[in-house]
């Protein structure tokens, strides 16, 4: 049913008329009695307002800021009667055009014909109004819809910006780290070989002067040095995920409650250690010693920062890391993993520390105090075993660090520790192939052969070693570095192998980017010696080798 036309016409019979006038063209309407009654019925809706000039007498009241007030669809349509020679109503008349604009003003005598058309066409006015009202609530729905989407798009836009962004600092993190190992890498490599030419001349200095207590003195003291700074570089190798490691199935439950005692020793009775071991623990495969330091240097680490005491929680933990969490981290795989978890109540850090804390030589402790290379031993070490290590911290409130290692599905295999036999002269007819491009090393390695009754034939590079693998003179062992230039040592074992099936090959090298998995992924007779190493350890890996291709 449509809304009403209002009428307010106070005077005699008009209201009456008025209606019975608006009913015979099918027009409801609804008589006021005054301009409250009008403001009230407006609230309801109407169609139009037909008022009588004498309703006007005592002012607009409430109607024109009624009309003020309008929602924009709106515009109602206003029908004015007034008494002709009359100039009563002039001024409000004229207050009316001025304030609304959108009035009709009829004459009056005038015919009921005149006042129809008037009504109709403020009907017609009225339902295009409503069509317009109709019109602006679907474009304000859609518009509503069009907004929540936009808006949810945006979200969705921030969100994955916000993601992006993360995994691009990520990225380039891992890819200042992947930098900063190769370089520390390199320089590692090189200053072993600087190192194994000065401890095995010092060790051969040692055997020289082993009657002069004085000298001798002198010699142990640089030799003490130089394994200090082997015990460095080893540490940098680390870093840079080139150390020799020897993974086997570990179970972290047994090696956690091993250290347990020890740890509590490192840390001091000041520090509460609290261990979680997860029941139903997967097997992982790495090195157990190299979990063992880690785990040590993690609650020295966290000694240190509770200086005034605190806790320390160890946690072992099977985990998922999914898609998105590896693709901010270069080389990391998702899949399972076995999480140690260390835990302290200390000092913690600040984010910028956090940004640079798996960096080498980055350290807070004061000079003396700290290489700066714990951190970033863990972090290698992690990497190198196909895993991942995270740090989390928050000044004032403690740090955790996560060591993320590959879960081992194949069964635990307990092995034997080797017992090295002693080292004995050769009896002079064995001869070594050396291939050494540093003449320093390669001048240490032959004097300790040589002086150990081998024969030796000492190359500079590679070319030269494939050179006297093809002649016929006897060759029973190829001892070669790994970094040669031209070839790498894999390569020429390779070579040589094609003319003297069989050839014992001692792999000996700064690093062992390849050495994760052990000698066994090197073949059969192939064994691997890391610089910087005794002259007994290389006698022991030479008999051993040359004895068992006797058998």
């Amino acid at each position: 049913m449509s809304a009403p036309i209002l009428v307010l016409a106070p005077d005699g019979r008009d209201a009456d008329v008025i209606r019975l006038v608006l009913d015979a063209i099918g027009i409801a309407s609804h008589a006021c009695a005054d301009l409250v009654d009008v403001r009230r019925m407006l609230e309801r809706d109407a169609t139009a307002l037909l008022l009588t000039e004498a309703s006007l007498m005592q002012g607009l009241g409430g109607l024109a800021d009624w009309l003020d007030t309008q929602p924009s669809w709106s515009d109602l349509p206003v029908i004015l009667l007034t008494a002709q020679g009359s100039r009563r109503g002039h001024r409000a008349r004229w207050d009316l055009f001025s304030r609304l604009g959108n009035v009709t003003i009829l004459d009056r005598p005038l015919h009921a014909d005149t006042l129809k058309s008037a009504a109709r066409a403020a009907a017609r006015a009225r339902d295009r109004q409503y069509r317009t009202r109709s019109h602006m609530s679907q474009i304000e729905e859609a518009a509503s819809r069009l907004e929540a989407r936009v808006e949810e798009q945006t979200r969705d836009l921030r969100t994955a910006m916000a993601e992006r962004e993360r995994v691009e600092e990520a990225l380039r993190q891992a890819q200042k780290m992947e930098a900063v190992g190769q370089l520390t890498g390199g320089v590692a490599h090189d200053f072993n070989n600087l190192l194994q030419a000065i401890l095995g001349n010092l060790e051969a200095l040692q055997d020289r002067v082993a009657d002069r207590e004085d000298a001798l003195r002198h010699v142990r003291a640089a030799s003490q040095a130089g394994e200090r700074a082997a015990t460095l570089t080893r540490r940098l190798l680390a870093f840079a995920r080139r150390q020799p490691l020897s993974p086997a199935s570990l179970n972290l439950n047994a090696l956690v409650s091993g250290m347990q005692e020890l740890v509590q020793r490192s840390v001091g009775e000041a520090i509460d250690i609290k261990v979680i071991l997860a029941g139903g623990l997967w097997q992982t495969w790495a090195d157990a010693n190299q979990v063992e330091n880690a785990l040590l240097n993690l609650a020295i680490n966290a000694r240190d920062a509770m200086p005034g005491g605190g806790r320390l929680t160890i946690e072992t933990a099977n985990s998922h890391l999914d898609d998105r969490y590896v693709a901010a981290e270069a080389g990391l795989q998702a899949g399972q993993y076995v999480v140690l978890c260390v835990t302290d109540t200390g000092t913690g850090m600040a984010p910028e520390v956090i940004e640079h804390a798996f960096e080498p030589f980055f350290t807070t402790k004061p000079i003396g105090q700290g290489t700066g290379l714990g951190l970033s031993q863990l972090y290698g070490f992690a990497r190198q075993s196909g895993g991942h290590a995270a740090l989390y911290s928050e000044a004032g409130k403690g740090t955790t660090v996560k060591l993320y290692l590959p879960r081992h599905h194949g069964p635990e295999r307990k092995e034997p520790a080797p017992v090295l036999p002693e080292a004995v002269r050769a009896h002079g007819d064995r001869t070594i192939l050396v291939v050494e491009d540093e003449a320093l090393v390669r001048l240490q390695l032959v004097e300790s052969l040589e002086g150990r009754g081998y024969k030796v034939i000492e190359t500079a590079d590679p070319e030269a070693a494939i050179a006297v693998l093809a002649t016929d003179v006897r060759i029973d062992l190829l001892a070669t570095d790994v970094g040669l230039p031209g070839m790498n040592g894999r390569q020429l074992a390779e070579i040589a192998r094609e003319t003297r099936p069989g050839l014992p090959v001692l792999f000996l090298t700064g690093y062992a980017p390849n050495a994760a998995q052990g000698d066994e992924a090197l073949g059969p007779r192939t064994q691997l010696l890391s610089k910087p190493f005794s002259v007994a350890a290389l006698m022991v890996k030479i008999q051993g080798m040359l004895k068992s291709t006797d058998v």
